[in-house]
């Protein structure tokens, strides 16, 4: 059988990662038709924006895609690819594994973590009104002396539908992969209305899971210590968008770093949502450009997500085993995965993949 999945190799060193990830699942035999589409800063010449209509209308025919790590400016231009894609194609549920790997340099040994982010509102939303504007101006005189006259101000949603999603699909995942344990975070000691109704909403499809899933709730101050002091007595962790944004990076720093940290956006209903976008959280690296030098590990276990979505498990799990049993050896790795940083027998890109098909 074939499958038909958007290939978006992205800018920066994204084209490069996505090159060797995309050779390293092809070599598990899987057979797949790629459709080749172009997003980001490279492209914006070409076509007036970094995210052409060709780029949705692929994902939405094909229902999947791999992409490279794509550049979002920082303070002013466009606000985000990412933010974008998840936006337009309804991709409301971000899920990224944090798992160890033996041969990572890491603190922690004992780390297999589930991070489930709600994408599609809170802060991230993009309500956001200018220091002066009009709207801003209303909103301070509303605020009755709380908020300060020359404030900027973002609004923060979070509605009883998007909170009942997230929290179903983080059950529904918990479910599905054997997992123990569900784990809300917020901060609905201050958020009494917003993430207060987060909370809520989670408590009731907690109830409807007792006695097959375990349900506990964490505010995310705590939630941050808990994990650099215990990280191994948590599984899934669902939270809305900014903290899911923020606790996944921290996650992923448990267990070595983005470099080594998959990860997948779904839309649609149901468990296995379509459509589904599999990407790296680490960014695009563009100082790192045509070199061979950043790590693939990233883009390769969004591979082994890919595959799993696929309904390929047994080719997922080779490609696992071999990124696995290449980072545990340690000697064709990349740089940032070497006991020290100039190490001179660090290998590149493409030869650090070169190694993981050569145990498939």
């Amino acid at each position: 059988m074939s499958y038909r999945v958007t290939l978006i190799p992205g800018d920066g060193t994204g084209p490069e990662l996505v090159a060797q990830a995309r050779r390293a699942i092809e070599a598990t035999g899987v057979s797949i038709a790629w459709e080749v589409v172009e997003a980001g800063a490279d492209v914006m010449d070409k076509y007036g924006t970094p995210l052409p209509d060709s780029v949705l209308e692929s994902i939405e025919r094909t229902g999947v895609a791999l992409k490279g790590p794509i550049t979002t400016p920082i303070g002013t231009g466009f606000r985000s690819v990412n933010v974008a894609l998840r936006q337009r194609l309804n991709l409301y549920a971000c899920v990224r594994p944090c798992k160890y790997y033996p041969g990572i340099r890491s603190h922690y040994t004992d780390v297999d973590l589930v991070v489930v982010r709600e994408n599609t509102e809170d802060l991230y939303a993009g309500v956001e009104f200018d220091l002066g504007s009009a709207q801003a101006r209303q909103i301070i005189e509303m605020s009755e002396g709380k908020i300060a006259a020359d404030s900027a101000i973002s609004i923060k949603p979070i509605s009883e539908t998007a909170s009942r999603r997230i929290v179903e699909f983080a059950f529904d995942y918990a479910v599905a992969n054997g997992r123990r344990k569900v784990t809300a975070v917020t901060k609905a000691n201050i958020m009494k209305f917003t993430d207060g109704l987060f909370f809520r909403v989670a408590r009731e499809v907690a109830a409807e899971h007792e006695g097959r899933i375990e349900y506990e709730e964490r505010l995310i101050d705590n939630m941050c210590m808990q994990l650099v002091q215990k990280p191994e007595l948590y599984d899934v962790l669902v939270l809305p968008n900014l903290y899911g944004d923020i606790v996944s990076d921290l996650a992923a720093g448990l267990v070595g770093g983005l470099g080594v940290a998959p990860g997948a956006n779904y839309g649609g209903t149901g468990f296995k949502p379509v459509p589904t976008v599999f990407e790296a959280i680490h960014g695009s690296a563009p100082k790192y450009k045509g070199m061979n030098k950043v790590n693939p590990t990233a883009l390769i276990l969004c591979g082994v997500m890919l595959l799993r979505h696929l309904g390929e498990p047994a080719a997922a799990e080779r490609l696992e085993a071999a990124t696995a049993a290449v980072i545990a050896e340690g000697k064709h790795v990349t740089y940032d995965m070497k006991p020290t940083r100039d190490d001179p027998t660090a290998v590149g890109t493409k030869e650090m993949t070169d190694a993981v098909i050569a145990r498939l």
